[in-house]
């Protein structure tokens, strides 16, 4: 899916642009700043050494945002939001079947670049830092399942990157689609390092939210 996602961004762009461009040409670039809550889902993924069968984790994302106007079509949108990432993969040990699933959750604060197309989408870009707050591991398999905590200190607490994506509006509400790729290895340990080797957080969002104008 984070696959599908990555390829059919640039397509999505595209036809964002178009079909908001019409807009833009009636309405003369009058835009509306935009605060509110949003939330949604992710797909997120890793690249794991050794791993057979490696697919996305699946979890949430839910935040606040607010836009900064520096212009008739351009805005700043500062976030703060609760993000789950991480990566899931099979694993086959001397017949013995299982699926290992790594849980790394974040407070993160993306500082996007919006380039407001009138009021029914936005074009957005920039970077983001995260603080990791908690970490996890979940096996489930033929010896049953297991849940635990991993100590924070396996991972760079800090991890930036940089995110893309659009938005359209229905009146208040938001529909958005992000794609955010880490730039530092998430890895810190010597223990975490031979396992995820220089492994960086990608991630895909869909978002719903409401906006108070």
């Amino acid at each position: 899916m984070l696959h599908l996602m990555k390829n059919r961004f640039g397509q999505l762009v595209a036809l964002t642009l178009l079909t908001a461009g019409l807009t833009v040409s009636t309405a003369q670039a009058q835009t509306t700043p935009r605060t509110g809550i949003k939330g949604g889902f992710n797909a997120t993924s890793l690249n794991i050494n050794n791993a057979s069968d490696r697919r996305e984790r699946y979890g949430f994302h839910v935040g606040i945002f607010t836009q900064i106007p520096a212009g008739s079509s351009f805005a700043i949108q500062p976030e703060l939001q609760y993000t789950s990432k991480g990566a899931s993969a099979r694993y086959n040990i001397l017949g013995v079947n299982g699926r290992n699933t790594f849980k790394l959750n974040y407070l993160e604060l993306p500082v996007l670049a919006t380039f407001k197309l009138g009021n029914t989408a936005d074009l957005q870009l920039g970077p983001y830092a995260s603080y990791l707050l908690n970490s996890g591991f979940t096996s489930e398999g033929d010896l049953g399942t297991a849940v635990r905590d991993i100590n924070r200190d396996n991972f760079n607490r800090v991890d930036y990157g940089l995110a893309g994506g659009f938005n359209l509006y229905f009146g208040n509400v938001l529909l958005g689609l992000r794609y955010g790729q880490g730039l530092r290895p998430v890895a810190e340990s010597g223990g975490a390092r031979l396992l995820l080797g220089d492994a960086r957080n990608a991630t895909g969002q869909v978002s719903l939210g409401f906006t108070i104008r």
